[in-house]
């Protein structure tokens, strides 16, 4: 068991703090995450170009600022505990957010509880609430997914394993991946509201909020820009009666729900396994069903 009492106590020797930083606006730098990262004597960050304009907006000395992100962390991570057990303070930040979600931040604050050093959380901006509060879908209970898997199959094994429960899902997302995703979502979880938020805080904030289905209509002519944070509401009565709510698919043919996903680039292969999934039939099935309507055409 280990015991820690308030950060003062840690100004005699090493800490490590994980300081949030803005998300976009820099006006939501508090404080004192400024002071902290003033006096460090470390500054580690997932990347230096992105943190160096931060310091530079506020006047915050360079000089020791040093790279720690998932390809250097097997390296970098030792020498910063070495520092940290020599006396230094560290302040740990990513690129936006709260340091140590989705990223290895996690792994070097491990580290230093293991070894006895003091680990001071300095809140601040947070995409993942940040969405949740003004996603209009029920935040509490909620529960936190990162990155879901880039394969649909492992992405879709993991939206199952949320399927009965109630709280809002809230995940990260890739601008070139965010169609497949709520593609899956609307497989697995169904034709839920979701909310759909870029560019939190910036000039060019944006958000999405409506069913699965009118989102995926919108980005079909309005193609993702930029990361998206993505909340899904969670499942009522009605979703876990699975029968309740129409799919987004259930107005289209097979031959058209084929050709939908056609439209979204993937290959003829693709989009009958895809719509196959989506109406629980056999891919043999909807290809003998395209198949014969191409047939007829001619």
């Amino acid at each position: 068991m280990q015991v820690q009492r308030s950060f003062e106590a840690a100004a005699e020797g090493g800490a490590l703090y994980v300081v949030g930083t803005p998300i976009g606006h820099l006006q939501d730098l508090s404080p004192r995450a400024k002071e902290i990262l003033e006096r460090a004597d470390v500054i580690a960050a997932e990347d230096t170009r992105h943190t160096r304009k931060l310091l530079t907006r506020f006047d915050i000395s360079k000089k020791n600022l040093v790279s720690y992100h998932e390809h250097n962390r097997k390296s970098r991570g030792p020498q910063l505990i070495d520092r940290l057990l020599e006396g230094a303070s560290v302040a740990l930040v990513s690129d936006a957010g709260m340091p140590a979600i989705s990223d290895p931040g996690a792994e070097l604050v491990r580290e230093a509880l293991e070894r006895g050093i003091p680990v001071i959380p300095v809140p601040g901006p947070n995409a993942a609430i940040t969405a949740l509060v003004a996603s209009g879908i029920p935040p509490v209970p909620f529960v936190f997914l990162g990155f879901l898997p880039r394969v649909p199959k492992d992405r879709e094994r993991e939206l199952s394993r949320w399927k009965e429960a109630e709280a809002a899902l809230v995940c990260y997302e890739a601008p070139h991946r965010v169609i497949s995703t709520l593609e899956s979502v609307g497989r697995v979880l169904g034709d839920r509201r979701i909310a759909l938020a870029r560019e939190m805080t910036k000039t060019h904030e944006e958000w999405l909020r409506g069913k699965v289905s009118e989102i995926l209509a919108h980005l079909a002519e309005h193609p993702p820009r930029g990361e998206y944070t993505m909340v899904i509401s969670g499942a009522d009565s009605a979703d876990r009666a699975g029968d309740s709510e129409e799919k987004w698919w259930s107005s289209l043919t097979v031959e058209e729900h084929v050709e939908w996903y056609l439209r979204r680039g993937q290959s003829k292969k693709e989009a009958i396994r895809s719509a196959a999934r989506d109406r629980s039939l056999p891919k043999r099935e909807v290809y003998r069903i395209v198949h014969l309507e191409n047939k007829d055409e001619n």
